[in-house]
């Protein structure tokens, strides 16, 4: 008989990683593992601390600092985004990495947690910087990535070119042309058809999967988003194109509402020629903090983590939170939602439509064998209508809310990887 872990519980509106540990002693309290699986659950396989040095485009030097931890590859090699951004530090990769195990575990995927991230800002750097900033990374985590390894795709502040630089980085050095190295990549160097949109299609296949537990349309709901960007740009407009009225959106700027539903495809346009959601026309300003409390069906935290707090948990008044972001909503703001009776669809269920297709783009890069749009798009809506309803079946029966649900499904199905490998030597 196991011993419960016994590991105390962190700040209930502490840090991600404090976060990502809370969560995971409650899906390992639930399963009865003990202590020792609970560290290894806990630890991150393999960390590297790389210093990424740049020759500026006026000849001076700068120097980053970056970061790729391996969390897990019990159930196969490591899975996960690379993030450019001022903040990023250790502890915030690895909290990213442990959600990416979990994720991957729950849409049933071979892949174990990772993620990496360079604290730079990429607003302040020409193209030409950025570029040479990733092939150095790139080059110095050369011997831990690979298809094998740990195969990298885009997060905050990268996209499908940083992708094509680091594929061409490791090519380069390899002395041949491997497109599984990286997924997100262009479609020209071996992308997928769908993974640009997939994250946002993803959110939306869940929320309707969750709508219609309650026998509740998607075309009878209204939504705000907050993050118009890659996630949350393209889940509005899906959100429209079936129907539902997004009636607010933001950004790092600001936001604008429209109580009678924004028409999405011209605020693209206006996000295209003046870089933010900020004086749409046709629509009324409001905060960030505001659009959490707005009077919605439907909130979707798709910008950054920790935004659903002990404080901005209270003013939420959605009857369900679809959390598009990683870690959008901390301990004690999940304890406030519960209360007042929100439904909360997980990050590591809700936006795991993103490494589902990534998942896809791999296999094709390995069989050198492209699919079409509408195969891909069967296949992701398919693997989260699955990956749902398994965690709401969970929840449901043991009377858990779907992030219990879903945090122990994928722990679960990590451990057991662990345990039916056995521990060498």
């Amino acid at each position: 008989m196991t011993t419960t872990s016994t590991r105390p519980a962190p700040a209930a509106d502490a840090s991600p990683l404090a976060t990502a540990h809370h969560q995971l002693a409650t899906a390992v309290a639930h399963l009865g593992y003990d202590d020792g699986l609970h560290q290894m659950l806990a630890t991150p396989r393999r960390e590297m601390h790389v210093a990424v040095p740049l020759r500026r485009d006026d000849g001076s030097s700068a120097l980053f600092h970056g970061f790729r931890v391996q969390h897990n590859v019990s159930r196969g090699p490591g899975k996960g985004g690379l993030r450019y951004h001022p903040s990023v530090d250790i502890d915030e990769v690895r909290a990213l990495a442990m959600w990416m195990s979990w994720k991957c575990a729950i849409v049933d995927l071979p892949f174990g947690g990772a993620k990496g991230g360079i604290g730079i800002d990429p607003r302040e750097h020409s193209t030409a910087e950025l570029e040479r900033v990733t092939r150095r990374y790139t080059s110095e985590l050369m011997p831990v990535i690979g298809p094998e390894t740990d195969i990298m795709a885009p997060d905050m502040g990268t996209d499908a070119g940083t992708m094509a630089w680091i594929m061409d980085t490791y090519s380069v050095n390899r002395g041949y042309t491997i497109p599984a190295v990286v997924t997100g990549k262009p479609l020209t160097v071996g992308g997928s058809l769908g993974r640009g949109t997939a994250t946002s299609a993803g959110i939306v296949h869940v929320t309707a999967a969750a709508l219609k537990e309650d026998d509740v349309p998607l075309d009878s709901v209204s939504v705000a988003i907050q993050g118009f960007g890659k996630v949350g740009g393209h889940a509005a407009a899906i959100f429209a194109e079936r129907g539902a009225k997004v009636v607010a959106v933001s950004d790092q700027y600001g936001g604008v509402r429209a109580d009678d539903g924004l028409d999405v495809a011209r605020l693209f346009t206006h996000v295209e020629r003046t870089g933010s959601v900020v004086g749409f026309d046709g629509a009324d300003p409001v905060s960030n903090e505001e659009l959490l409390g707005l009077d919605v069906d439907v909130l979707v935290p798709a910008a950054v983590e920790g935004v659903l707090t002990a404080t901005t948990a209270h003013h939420v008044r959605a009857r369900w939170v679809v959390e598009g972001a990683n870690g959008p909503t901390t301990t004690a703001a999940d304890e406030i939602l519960a209360a007042k009776g929100v439904t909360v669809v997980p990050d590591v269920l809700a936006n795991a439509g993103g490494v589902v297709v990534s998942y896809f783009e791999w296999v094709q890069a390995n069989q050198a064998y492209w699919w079409t749009e509408p195969e891909i798009a069967e296949k992701l809506a398919w693997r989260m209508a699955s990956a749902y309803a398994s965690v709401s079946a969970l929840a449901r029966r043991d009377e858990l809310s779907l992030r219990e649900a879903a945090l122990i499904i994928g722990v679960q199905r990590t451990a057991e990887a662990h345990q039916i490998r056995g521990l060498y030597p």
